[in-house]
């Protein structure tokens, strides 16, 4: 909710005035100037600046606006000066809905929690119940002696005292939770646990997920200069930019030794690029569409970076194209260890981002997902799951931002990048890798399946042994001191002890 401004700067005749966001009206014109945020859905009808989408959408890199593009509230304007004409409420924008998936998803987890209040109700009453009747019904209408029969009944009700039944479900979800927190993963209850080991599909965001979400340089080429002359170039112009690609290319300069030098006469050129004299002579530094106005040629060494998924910036003159930088958003080394586990045993993959196609398919087929969608708004990613749950039922979702809250709550497992996710999707997700390693998920479904199996051992050997001694004390055969050394305190530790083991249980998360 903090993502968007609580005021907005609405121009009203030749006046700017300063409103909260419930008193601006639709059709107003609000104005946002670089580095704010932009309060309100709306339509650009005056300025154009790239906008940092992320938040919203999760693309990887900002997207350039000019007058007809829709924006939304809570994304950020980073260097232009924009004018939006109001097109929603603040309760319509498509940040309001976000937090309205996420609240409505959030009341549907609690099943849980009923069975086992439902459950209580009726056992204990039924016991004590038994336990009445057992020391009753002999003594009342046999006659049998009263002292021998209350002995029974406090036997029998000893050991059915529901400890180590009550306990074997949380004390080993406990010793899961704790042997999770031991290796980074945040796991927010038992229900969780359990879930997690069913999951038959798992759904990837692209941006800050399966990628490290900041573009870094990957290939610098030269043509007819040094690739030193053309990073040279390119640092000196970017260095004077806010711009995350210029950054990453200073960056990446700085990491080779390369020193940006002196820069005359620059000029930002909206969407495209940048311009300045270096040494005397003219250098620009942009998109493709910036050189094919300047009507040079493009060789075809900068159309296969493209191919490849790379962001491509262009360093050139007047007079022809020196070189070309490509960066991308590099994938994490963890996401083909974790998608490769995946597949080996049989789990869906699939990859759900805001991103554009291109982007998308080059990285889904790296990984070897099995499907992905691409340039999807927040509520389109909980459709996508929402169509994987009626398939697969058990569907879990791994996202880091605020666009995939709302997918993060629907999903039957919600997981969070812990160190780069955002406040919103860790508030929402039912676990958190705080190491940001996704080579903790083969790790979580054998710490599952293994914290089931042992759930398993202490529900059945406390029905077993409190059935079998709850025979033996109606038949009068075990004492009271057996009845609570064995049935009930026994038991539980060996319970406890059972679940105990789960930390030091060996786990198989090898490919």
């Amino acid at each position: 909710m903090e993502l968007a401004p609580e005021v907005a700067v609405v121009r009203r005749g030749d006046k700017e005035v300063i409103l909260p966001i419930d008193e601006v009206k639709i059709g107003d014109i609000i104005v946002v100037r670089p580095g704010e945020k932009i309060p309100l859905d709306g339509v650009v009808i005056r300025g154009s600046s790239t906008v940092n989408q992320a938040p919203i959408t999760g693309e990887s890199t900002p997207v350039f606006k000019t007058v007809g593009d829709e924006v939304y509230a809570g994304t950020i304007n980073n260097e232009g000066f924009l004018e939006i004409k109001v097109t929603k409420r603040p309760h319509e924008t498509v940040l309001a809905k976000i937090i309205k998936l996420v609240e409505e998803a959030q009341r549907r987890k609690s099943r849980t929690e009923k069975f086992i209040d439902r459950f209580s109700r009726y056992y204990t009453p039924t016991v004590i119940t038994l336990a009445i009747l057992t020391a009753l019904v002999p003594t009342l209408w046999f006659n049998m002696p009263y002292t021998v029969w209350v002995y029974r009944a406090l036997v029998l009700l000893t050991v059915s005292c529901p400890c180590a039944l009550a306990i074997s479900t949380p004390v080993s979800m406990v010793s899961g939770i704790t042997s999770a927190a031991r290796r980074g993963v945040l796991i927010k209850g038992g229900a969780y646990v359990e879930e997690i080991g069913k999951v038959r599909a798992f759904a990837f965001d692209k941006t800050g997920t399966l990628t490290r979400g900041e573009l870094e340089v990957v290939d610098v080429i030269s043509l007819g200069s040094s690739s030193e002359e053309v990073l040279a170039i390119a640092a000196s112009l970017e260095a004077l930019s806010e711009h995350p690609i210029a950054q990453a290319i200073v960056k990446y300069a700085h990491e080779n030794g390369v020193k940006p030098r002196p820069v005359e006469e620059f000029k930002a050129i909206p969407g495209k690029g940048v311009r300045g004299i270096i040494h005397g002579n003219i250098f620009y530094a942009g998109s493709t569409r910036l050189f094919e106005e300047l009507d040079l040629f493009i060789p075809d060494d900068v159309k296969k970076l493209e191919e490849k998924g790379r962001t491509v910036v262009l360093i050139g003159n007047d007079e022809r194209v020196l070189g070309a930088i490509g960066l991308m958003d590099r994938i994490r080394d963890d996401a083909f260890h974790a998608i490769g586990w995946l597949k080996r045993r049989g789990v869906k993959t699939v990859m759900i981002t805001g991103d554009n196609k291109r982007i998308a398919d080059i990285i889904a087929k790296r990984l070897g997902i099995d499907e992905y969608y691409a340039e999807l708004l927040p509520h389109e990613k909980v459709e996508i799951i929402e169509k994987l749950t009626k398939t697969y039922q058990h569907v879990a979702m791994v996202g880091d931002g605020v666009n995939d809250a709302p997918a993060l709550a629907k999903a039957s497992v919600g997981i969070a990048m812990g160190v780069i996710g955002s406040d919103i999707a860790l508030e929402t997700v039912d676990i958190a890798l705080m190491e940001d390693d996704l080579s903790k998920i083969p790790y979580l479904i054998e710490l599952s399946r293994r914290t089931l199996k042992i759930v398993k051992e202490n529900v059945i050997a406390s029905i077993l042994i409190k059935g079998m001694l709850a025979i033996l004390a109606s038949l009068g055969m075990i004492t009271l001191w057996i009845a609570v050394a064995v049935g009930d305190m026994g038991l539980s530790l060996a319970v406890i002890l059972n679940a105990l083991r789960i930390p030091h249980l060996r786990l198989d998360e090898s490919l």
